[in-house]
C-alpha cells in the first residue's frame, strides 16, 4: 500500500497520554483539534478507560479546550454496550466490576447490571478499571465465571499515565480476575481491530483514510495496524521511541512525534514516514 498522509480524512485520538495526562492537558491539544475541525477532518476520541460515560468525556474535554459530542467519543465501556446490542444480548444479566461509566453505558442499552450474584444466574462478568477493587469483588467475579458466566474485559492496559508517573490500569484488575477464575477474557477494547473498524465505519472512510494517534504501542498502535489504519505514536504517554523502533516493521507506527502539536505536520505531508514502518 502506498502511504499518503494527504488522503487522511479522519483522525482518532487516544485520550490519556495524548490529549491530557492525569488532570493536566498536554500542550497544543485544543489548538490542534480546532485546526482539524476548521479543515473538516472528522475527529474522534477513543479511550480504553471505562470509568466515565461519553457525556462526562464531552464535559471533560471541553474543560481542556476541546469541543466534541458523544457521537465522536468511543470508550471501551460504550464498545462493550455495543457488543451486547449487536449480539442480541440485551436480556442478559451482567455482573460488573468497574466504575460508574461501565454500568451506566450497559444500562443505557437495556442490559441488567448487578454488582453481586443473586438468585438469577449471571450470564456475563464484565471487568474494567476499578479504583475501589476489593477481595469481595474478586470473589463475586470469580464465582460467577466458575459457574459458567462469560468473562469480558473492557481493556488489558496494565498501567495508566498520570502527571510524572503511572498507576495500575484496568488490565491489573482483569489479570486478578483471570488468575482467580483460571479463565482468559474476551477483549473488547484496544488492541482489538474490530474497534478501529467500527470507528472508520462510523466516519464513512476507508481504513487508510484514518489516522490513529496514541501513546501506547501495544494498544493504540497495535489496534491501528491490525485494523489497517495509519498510525502515529506520540511520546507524551507510555511508550518510548526506543521501544517503537525495536518492533518488527509491520508493528511500528507510521509516524513518531514528540507531541500532538506535530499532527498537522503529518497531515500536510511535512513529516517524513518512520523509516522502520512497513
Amino acid at each position: 500500500m502506498i502511504i499518503d498522509a494527504q488522503q487522511i480524512k479522519a483522525v482518532i485520538f487516544d485520550l490519556d497520554g495524548v490529549i491530557y495526562r492525569g488532570q493536566t492537558p498536554l500542550p497544543g491539544a485544543g489548538d490542534v483539534t480546532r485546526w482539524l475541525q476548521a479543515r473538516d477532518f472528522q475527529t474522534y476520541y477513543f479511550t480504553n478507560n471505562s470509568t466515565k460515560t461519553r457525556d462526562s468525556y464531552v464535559e471533560l474535554l471541553a474543560g481542556y479546550g476541546v469541543s466534541t459530542d458523544v457521537d465522536h467519543i468511543v470508550t471501551s465501556a460504550s464498545l462493550t454496550a455495543r457488543y451486547f446490542t449487536d449480539n442480541g444480548l440485551l436480556r442478559a444479566t451482567v455482573l460488573v466490576v468497574g466504575e460508574a461509566g461501565l454500568p451506566a453505558e450497559l444500562r443505557e442499552v437495556g442490559v441488567r447490571v448487578v454488582r453481586r450474584r443473586g438468585r438469577k444466574p449471571v450470564d456475563y462478568v464484565v471487568v474494567g478499571m476499578d479504583r475501589t477493587f476489593t477481595y469481595a469483588k474478586l470473589y463475586e467475579a470469580q464465582q460467577a465465571i466458575l459457574s459458567g458466566a462469560t468473562f469480558i474485559a473492557t481493556n488489558r492496559d496494565a498501567t495508566y499515565p498520570i502527571e510524572g508517573n503511572v498507576i495500575p490500569g484496568g488490565g491489573s484488575i482483569v489479570a486478578a480476575v483471570a488468575t482467580a477464575a483460571e479463565k482468559e477474557p474476551l477483549l473488547i477494547g484496544k488492541p482489538s481491530p474490530e474497534a478501529g473498524k467500527l470507528i472508520t465505519h462510523m466516519a464513512g472512510v476507508e481504513p487508510h483514510e484514518a489516522l490513529m494517534v496514541g501513546d501506547r504501542l501495544e494498544t493504540d498502535i497495535e489496534m491501528g495496524r491490525r485494523a489497517g489504519l495509519l498510525t502515529s505514536l506520540v511520546l507524551t504517554g507510555i511508550s518510548s521511541r526506543q521501544e517503537a523502533e525495536a518492533l518488527p516493521p509491520k508493528s511500528q507506527a507510521h509516524w513518531i512525534v514528540d507531541t500532538i502539536q506535530q499532527v498537522p505536520d503529518i497531515l500536510e505531508g511535512r513529516l517524513a514516514l518512520n523509516e522502520g514502518a512497513r
